[in-house]
């Protein structure tokens, strides 16, 4: 006798809420060995491949690809290799319960979990820290305020590196489900049903008996009871007509295109890339600096090496990443009322691909080389493309860069991706008059426009990195 088990939407990240099956790799019924790559499962930034941990068969695949399921959903029915009756799959299938706990889209916990006080914990006795742990000066005055134990936190710094984001999410309380109350379903019917289906026609006051199911054995399915619901809607009243002087005088209506449109429902990287941003525009107070960057000297560096030469974002990495330790009130991160300052430079790269804009963080920028960054980007860029970058890949960083030279946009203006305080934009160099020494000369110049949050950063701050920024890059070999 075959053992079934459920095989479910898996959970990467403490963020993650909800998959999208991109493609299923092996087909119903067909013997997989372990290692074999099952499915592969498209997150908010990447896409994942699932692998067998041991020999077996899909007796039954239930998500389709292309739709989102919830972590925990079920995904398919998985057997250790032994064939199984469509009675034993259908009893596995309806005993499913998936797991309500769990963090919503914002990495908020679950609707009922209790909400955090705004009275913080006796402060407890100073507590030293365990060898081999790098922790920032903030992030050990919390975890002693809070009386986190410091071995149990994992970092989410460059190396492992302790942040006061990371005591906060520790010393979080452990979300708990909550029930919010049985669906409207039918009573018992012998007729065979989907759950979604029952609860379906127990909503619209229909019974099964009467519903013509498609699925196997003539089981009664979602779309079955959607399509006699549809049937028993009203029909929509016809529009009046209008009076002939009217008609006589109505412009001729819009030209449309004779093709077909191909309707595309957002993937899970793009649903997420529009939320995000959305909140930013409506939360955010963005303010804008920009400034022109002569770069004739830069270039004529660039032209000067040998070898494998690094890009020209490169360099606008390495000189926002000093910049930033200059003008230390840039380089931040906003979470609520705190304002989390960093002492590094990890500039997270907006990197274009066919899923969506993805933006891979280049930890500790100002302490690599403008080849050791080059090196990086190359690496970063091409995961990113093909979906493959980690979590801990993304997921942080203390500043923002978008470059579209490469497209020939001339200048824009970025959306800051929360919870950083800025996001610098870039263009293309464009040949443009300057004040050279008195003498007017005809050089390639940048256009770069800084977007901030006022809530924590102030205009003079912004002109102060600007203006460092432009220093930088105006005499290329102090980088």
């Amino acid at each position: 006798m075959a053992k079934l088990t459920p095989f479910t939407m898996p959970k990467w990240g403490i963020e993650m809420a909800e998959g999208t099956i991109a493609d299923w790799m092996v087909a119903e019924n067909a013997p997989f060995d372990r290692g074999t790559v099952l499915t592969l499962i498209e997150t908010d930034k990447i896409t994942n491949e699932v692998e067998a941990e041991k020999p077996g068969r899909f007796v039954r695949i239930l998500a389709k690809p292309g739709e989102t399921y919830p972590v925990g959903a079920l995904l398919a029915v998985l057997s250790d290799g032994g064939e199984a009756g469509a009675d034993e799959i259908d009893a596995v299938v309806a005993a499913f319960r998936p797991s309500e706990a769990g963090f919503g889209p914002d990495g908020d916990d679950t609707p009922g979990a209790p909400e955090p006080t705004d009275q913080a914990p006796p402060a407890k006795a100073e507590q030293p820290v365990p060898p081999g742990i790098a922790i920032s000066p903030v992030a050990l005055a919390e975890a002693q305020r809070l009386g986190v134990d410091l071995s149990a936190v994992t970092g989410s710094g460059r190396g492992g590196r302790i942040f006061a984001q990371d005591i906060h999410q520790a010393a979080r309380p452990e979300a708990k489900p909550h029930l919010i109350g049985a669906f409207a379903a039918t009573p018992d019917s012998p007729v065979l049903s989907t759950p979604v289906a029952r609860r379906l026609a127990g909503l619209h006051g229909l019974k099964l008996e009467t519903i013509t199911g498609t699925g196997p054995r003539g089981k009664v399915r979602r779309d079955d009871v959607l399509a006699l619901v549809q049937q028993a809607a009203p029909p929509a009243p016809a529009p009046a007509p209008e009076p002939k002087a009217a008609l006589a005088s109505a412009a001729p209506p819009p030209a449309t295109s004779s093709g077909d449109v191909d309707v595309m429902p957002m993937s899970s990287m793009r649903r997420t890339i529009a939320r995000r941003l959305t909140e930013s525009k409506q939360q955010i107070p963005h303010f804008y600096v920009r400034r022109r960057v002569r770069a004739d000297r830069l270039m004529a560096l660039r032209s000067a090496v040998t070898g494998d030469r690094p890009s020209i974002n490169d360099y606008i990495v390495k000189a926002t990443a000093l910049a930033l330790l200059e003008v230390p009130a840039v380089n931040v991160q906003v979470h609520g009322t705190d304002i989390h300052r960093f002492g590094s430079a990890d500039i997270s790269v907006a990197v274009a691909t066919e899923r969506g804009l993805v933006t891979p963080i280049v930890f500790g920028a100002d302490s690599l080389s403008v080849g050791a960054i080059g090196t990086v980007m190359k690496g970063l860029a091409q995961r990113a493309r093909s979906g493959k970058l980690k979590p801990e890949e993304f997921a942080g960083g203390s500043f923002s860069l978008s470059n579209l030279g490469g497209f020939g946009v001339e200048q824009f203006d970025a959306i800051i991706n929360p919870p950083q305080g800025a996001i610098l934009a870039v263009g293309t160099a464009r040949p443009e008059p300057i004040d050279d020494d008195g003498a007017i000369r005809i050089v390639p110049v940048l256009h770069v426009s800084l977007s901030c949050d006022h809530r924590a950063i102030d205009g003079a701050d912004a002109g102060r990195f600007m203006a460092a920024l432009a220093s930088l890059l105006e005499h290329p070999h102090l980088l």
